[in-house]
């Protein structure tokens, strides 16, 4: 993320006051609630534990997979300590996989979690269509890894999710879809997020740094279309979420997408002013639809009865012994690196899902390898 990012008034993009952020009383509850966080160095999860850092948890534990990402995180948990009147309690960072059985038992059994906020994800549309195993293995297997020793010590799983889960095109889609699915069996929270401006690797970044390169901006489509909330919006949602008593499907209640251009546009007009910054249609990457969805059509919203800015997403649940199967299936298929094999069980497991020609391209191939 850039400062210039931070400075930008996003709310008068999207023409909107700030969602429903969640109440005192609710925030108090932190206090007294052991968390751990995977994923804590990405950018929505370490404004997450940054914002706990103010409501000082009995334990806080930090678990992110990229030392640079930990590093960065340390860095401003000791700026926000600096920065506050009041005692903090200290945090414990621990450099590791969320799909590590054996590190996960150490925290469980040190710290005694009771909220885990499950942020480690694979998250990048044309990448992951070209590295469909990764995708496989940490949005799904290790999701099940940590909502099975979560349950094993009477923890609750609050998942981070995608509008991309809705409708799957691509296989990050897919595996989130499924992740939700493993989190909802296991009695815990998911909260499926949509586009979150200014974080890390996201469009926003890059029409900053294409400005500062006086462009030009490159948009997919003209007509491509997105969800957008701010990054304390997605924050108030998760802590929201964790206040949840049931196992729940969560959205944000958004009236509509925003056009990509428009948002490229505005940018230019705020961080270039006066200039005349080109926009250049580069067509739809692999995996990219044109347009997101919040729920699917067999899906239901209703209005949450936790926070005005949420909705209750009601999902069709698979029949819980076909799911298991089928998710043995794919992880045998995930062990042999069998893509073929892999996309089968994905489509057998989410049969709304429609996989793209580039890791259709890439099964066809190594089943030719495997023939050879």
């Amino acid at each position: 993320m850039t400062a210039h990012t931070h400075q930008l008034n996003w709310h008068a993009f999207l023409g909107r006051p700030a969602l429903p952020s969640i109440s005192t009383e609710d925030l108090d509850a932190f206090a007294q609630t052991p968390v751990l966080i995977t994923g804590a160095g990405g950018s929505i999860g370490s404004a997450l534990a940054l914002r706990l850092a103010h409501f000082s948890p009995p334990r806080l534990v930090l678990l992110e997979s990229s030392e640079n990402n930990l590093h960065h995180l340390q860095q401003a948990w000791a700026a926000e300590v600096r920065a506050r009147s009041g005692p903090t309690e200290p945090a414990s960072f621990l450099l590791g996989d969320a799909g590590d059985h054996a590190i996960l038992e150490e925290i469980f059994a040190l710290h005694r979690p009771r909220i885990v906020f499950h942020a480690a994800a694979c998250k990048h549309v044309p990448l992951l269509e070209q590295q469909p195993f990764a995708a496989i293995a940490n949005n799904i297997f290790a999701t099940a890894t940590v909502a099975a020793v979560a349950a094993e010590y009477g923890a609750r799983v609050v998942l981070l999710s995608t509008d991309k889960a809705a409708q799957p095109a691509s296989i990050l889609g897919v595996t989130k879809r499924i992740a939700e699915e493993i989190v909802l069996a296991a009695a815990g929270t998911v909260l499926r997020l949509c586009n979150v401006l200014a974080s890390s690797g996201s469009v926003t970044e890059i029409f900053a740094r294409q400005i500062a390169s006086s462009g030009p901006l490159t948009v997919t489509d003209p007509a491509a279309g997105r969800y957008f909330v701010t990054m304390d919006e997605a924050v108030d949602f998760l802590l929201v979420a964790a206040h949840t008593d049931s196992s729940v499907l969560l959205a944000p209640a958004l009236l509509a997408e925003h056009r990509v251009v428009d948002l490229a546009s505005f940018m230019a007009r705020e961080l270039a002013p006066g200039s005349e910054i080109p926009i250049h249609f580069s067509g739809l990457r692999p995996g990219d639809k044109l347009t997101e969805r919040l729920w699917d059509d067999d899906e239901q919203a209703y209005p949450a009865t936790i926070s005005s800015g949420l909705l209750s997403i009601q999902p069709v649940r698979p029949e819980p012994a076909q799911f298991k199967s089928a998710l043995t299936a794919l992880r045998y298929a995930l062990l042999e690196r069998d893509l073929r094999a892999a996309l089968e069980r994905l489509c057998a497991l989410v049969p709304t899902y429609r996989p793209g020609e580039t890791v259709l391209a890439l099964a066809q191939n190594d089943a030719r390898r495997m023939h050879v």
